[in-house]
């Protein structure tokens, strides 16, 4: 019989700490057991493309409102340009022309950054 200060003998599964534990390399068709399970559940090119399909077609449902609502014709003037268009079309062309030049200065910080790395990794 035992006595209450001795432990049983179980099997123990090995820890991340036991050097004697399986490695990856170790034994064909066996998993690490610190290695964590893929997620089946993951993000995929596949359900990035898919999300933005719906939130693209949600915004195009939105603009097709917008210029459905805002058709009264209002008169255009830049520099000396002078014209008649609809609210709509006026202020789609003013967030499109937003819309480059904020495209316009983010490209050159990009390509300002992309300079300075190579010329620090170059040496």
């Amino acid at each position: 019989m035992s006595t209450p200060s001795e432990k049983p003998e179980t099997p123990t599964e090995p820890t991340a700490t036991d050097p004697s534990g399986p490695t990856k390399g170790s034994e064909p068709g066996k998993r690490d057991s610190t290695a964590k399970p893929e997620n089946p559940l993951r993000g995929s090119r596949t359900s990035g493309v898919w999300v933005g399909t719906v939130g693209l077609g949600l915004l195009l449902v939105l603009l097709v409102v917008f210029i459905a609502q805002n058709t009264d014709t209002t008169t255009v003037r830049f520099l000396s340009f002078e014209g008649e268009a609809p609210v709509a079309v006026a202020l789609l062309i003013a967030v499109a022309a937003g819309i480059l030049l904020t495209a316009t200065a983010g490209s050159l910080r990009i390509l300002q950054l992309r300079r300075r790395t190579r010329k620090v990794t170059r040496g």
